[in-house]
């Protein structure tokens, strides 16, 4: 989690620096494209301040109207950012872009803009390596992909994803600002914005697809389901794991609710005895699992 937080600190610096700069370069040029990657960066700076605010509320103790905690808060926030992505990001963007490809105006000459980019490029850069790296730490080996989808905690890859874009936009700016300079094609500058906001709406989908999937109580895998139910099966007491059922509360906390099958034979005391033992050796295993419910059959 402090990795993460290092990550989104970084990026929100690296954002709040620059999108004024771009803002700036953007008028001064007539630059549609250098207008578009200043909103890019005022969105990516609020979407870190949210995420941090998410990560706050997500430390909430537990109180009698949430008995589970106020984990919860990361994936809402983190679904808000996604919107945000969308709509201020992607949206703005692509309405900036079509826009000035119907008016075209000339560019003025884009050293400005240049200098602006190749900044935005090292800061923007060094935040992603930042970012990459801290989420190089938790995927543990996994395939990126595998380790979005197997991700519960949204602040571990979205500025990722985030910085990902800006950089990749930064170069599809710098190639089509630079042939409509030297063509004489204003219309590249507005086709540079387009494609900008079309790389932020697909970022924003695959942050809304996962943020909705934990929102929405997305429990644990498959094969982790597997080793609980072998783990329990184990004990003498247990003819059959009946279901598993389980929801994250946040990123490091699970609900478990078990309905398990016991031998018939066994008395009150027995079965209380075998529910402790039980959920003494599934925490003890599995350590983001917090609350264990057992209901005998």
């Amino acid at each position: 989690m402090n990795d993460n937080k290092k990550s989104i600190y970084s990026a929100l610096a690296a954002n709040l620096l620059i999108a004024l700069t771009k803002f700036i370069a953007g008028a001064f040029t007539n630059s549609s494209s250098m207008i578009s990657e200043g909103i890019h960066s005022t969105v990516d700076t609020a979407n870190q301040l949210l995420i941090l605010y998410g990560l706050k509320r997500s430390r909430k103790t537990a109180d009698q109207t949430h008995p589970f905690g106020y984990g919860k808060e990361l994936y809402f926030w983190s679904f808000v950012v996604s919107i945000l992505i969308f709509g201020l990001g992607g949206a703005l963007s692509i309405f900036q872009g079509i826009s000035h490809m119907r008016e075209p105006e000339i560019m003025k000459d884009p050293l400005l803009n240049y200098i602006v980019l190749i900044l935005s490029l090292i800061f923007e850069g060094t935040s992603f390596i930042i970012a990459l790296k801290g989420f190089n730490k938790t995927r543990n080996g996994m395939r990126w992909w595998d380790a979005i989808i197997k991700s519960k905690d949204p602040s571990s890859f979205l500025v990722v994803f985030e910085d990902g874009a800006a950089v990749a936009g930064l170069v599809i700016v710098m190639v089509l600002m630079g042939l409509s300079h030297s063509l004489q094609i204003p219309e590249l500058d507005g086709l540079a914005s387009v494609l900008v906001g079309l790389l932020l709406v697909f970022v924003s989908f695959i942050l809304a697809r996962e943020s909705r999937s934990l929102l929405m109580g997305e429990g644990i895998a498959p094969e982790t389901r597997q080793k609980i139910a072998q783990l329990i099966e184990k004990d003498a007491t247990v003819l059959k794991t009946k279901n598993i059922l389980s929801t994250y509360q946040s990123p490091e906390e699970v609900v478990l609710m078990l309905i398990i099958d016991f031998q018939d034979h066994l008395d009150t005391e027995e079965i209380t005895e075998a529910i402790r033992r039980i959920r003494t050796e599934i925490k003890d295993e599995f350590k983001f699992v917090h609350y264990v419910i057992i209901q005998p059959e």
